[in-house]
């Protein structure tokens, strides 16, 4: 992990509590293109971000553990979270592991093709190792859920559902 040192608190734009950092954190996500469910963390304590560097830290209460279930995918987060951003990557990432088989691999970078090309995004190991998935596997779960409430609002409000097959056919042959 690294050392936040007053002088570099100094130079960056510094965040405190866990709704402010959030939206920080999810904001800075989409301005380096980049989608904005990639840091799914809790209780965030403090962000900054050296906006001339691109360093970019993120502190949260105890580490949490993330399931990606578009990809099936376990993802630990650490207690501190930091890295270098630029458009369309991430680098020098530090306190982020995935799950992969019975492993846990240390990320370090994080990048994704222009979005208009392939959608993907991809994750190195410093080992080499990589692994490529769609960008939608991390949009903001929150987002998705929006927009379906808004999508029952608009079509009546709630939904309709039938009785299994065997009790509808049961039902018919008892008349």
């Amino acid at each position: 992990m690294s050392e936040i040192t007053e002088a570099m608190k100094a130079k960056a734009e510094v965040y405190h509590g866990d709704d402010l950092c959030q939206e920080k954190s999810k904001f800075l996500l989409r301005e380096v293109g980049l989608p904005d469910g990639l840091l799914p963390l809790r209780d965030i304590i403090e962000c900054g971000y050296v906006e001339e560097t691109g360093f970019v830290w993120l502190k949260q209460k105890k580490k949490v553990e993330h399931r990606f279930e578009k990809i099936s995918r376990l993802v630990c987060y650490g207690p501190e979270v930091t890295a270098y951003v630029d458009k369309f990557k991430i680098k020098k990432l530090t306190g982020v592991k995935a799950k992969e088989l019975l492993l846990w691999l240390t990320l370090n970078e994080i990048s994704v093709d222009e979005p208009s090309t392939t959608g993907k995004i991809t994750f190195k190991t410093s080992t080499g190792l990589y692994r490529t998935f769609p960008t939608s596997a991390f949009e903001a779960e929150v987002e998705v859920k929006e927009v379906e409430e808004e999508e029952k609002k608009k079509k009546g409000g709630g939904v309709v559902v039938a009785p299994p097959l065997e009790k509808t056919t049961q039902m018919i042959m008892n008349k």
